[in-house]
């Protein structure tokens, strides 16, 4: 099946086009959590985080940024969220970041999943551990 967003980015389908340049596009999400909620992506595809040069990810940043204060200025709304799946929970794979606008008291209660806490300190010390282990390789 062909990437929507490759579909989008050529003009094989439609979308509520909010910005677009040489290397990036801003849509509006099709189902969005709140009016005005940007999906950001490269238009050469990634299919996730993980396979995105730097640079690129740099770039849709920086465009997100932008989003999200063009989404304050017009809006009106209090903050953002952004916020990227890699693989769990990405509905299209193309890597793709959300800005949503935020209003306190939206009903949106911290992320969309359980938060938890470790067992213990030294639970905690051993996965940063392991983590700064993977992080030194490179």
């Amino acid at each position: 099946m062909a990437c929507i967003f490759c579909q989008i980015a050529s003009g094989e389908s439609g979308a509520e086009v909010v910005h677009r340049d040489a290397t990036r596009m801003v849509i509006l999400d099709h189902a969005p959590l709140f009016p005005g909620h940007c999906l950001v992506f490269p238009i050469m595809h990634y299919n996730e985080l993980a396979d995105c040069p730097g640079e690129v990810l740099g770039s849709l940043s920086q465009l997100g940024q932008k989003v999200a204060l063009a989404q304050r200025e017009v809006l009106g709304c209090d903050g953002n969220f952004m916020a990227t799946n890699a693989v769990v929970s990405q509905s299209v794979p193309h890597l793709h970041l959300h800005v949503v606008p935020r209003r306190r008291k939206d009903g949106l209660h911290g992320f969309f999943w359980p938060r938890t806490r470790y067992d213990s300190p030294e639970q905690a010390a051993s996965v940063a551990t392991l983590l700064r282990g993977a992080l030194a390789r490179g």
